[in-house]
Parts: structure tokens; C-alpha cells; sequence
């Protein structure tokens, strides 16, 4: 499973041929939550509040390139890195 970004301990993935909707797996620690591209929310399994809204905020700002990445691991193409929350 490519790794398209990591910061704060927070590391995001994407699954090749995974399931709808459109999402990202965000992994913190041992907790691991489905976050949906759109809308952005945490759609399955669960995070540390904190960790949850920093991944949350950082899909809010990424989107489109979420968005992109998801269209690209559709096609099994490789997802480009997006950019760590600062």
C-alpha cells in the first residue's frame, strides 16, 4: 500500500483497487481510521482525537490532490507524495 504523505506521527495511505467511496487510510500508533476524500470525515475505524483532526484538516486542505491520487491508484498508477500538514 503506498504511503502519500507522513507528519506528527500520522501516516496516509492509499490501497490499490481498494473499495468506494473515495478514501485514505491514516494510521497513528496501532489506531487506524478510512477517512473519505469527500466529504472529508473519518468513515470507518478510529484515531486519537487528536491525531483524527489533524488528518482531517490535512485532507481539507489536499483534497483535490486526494482526489487526484484516488483516480491514479484506480488505474494502478502510483499516487504522487502529497505534502505534510505544516
Amino acid at each position: 500500500m503506498p504511503e502519500i504523505s507522513r507528519f506528527y506521527g500520522l501516516v496516509i495511505r492509499m490501497y490499490y483497487n481498494d473499495h468506494n467511496p473515495p478514501h485514505f487510510h491514516a494510521a497513528y500508533g496501532g489506531a487506524e481510521a478510512l477517512v473519505g476524500i469527500e466529504p472529508v470525515q473519518v468513515i470507518e475505524g478510529d484515531l486519537p482525537n487528536r491525531a483524527a483532526s489533524m488528518a482531517i484538516e490535512w485532507a481539507t486542505l489536499h483534497q483535490a490532490e486526494l482526489r487526484d491520487n484516488w483516480q491514479r491508484i484506480r488505474a494502478s498508477q502510483p499516487p504522487a507524495p502529497v505534502a505534510p500538514l505544516d
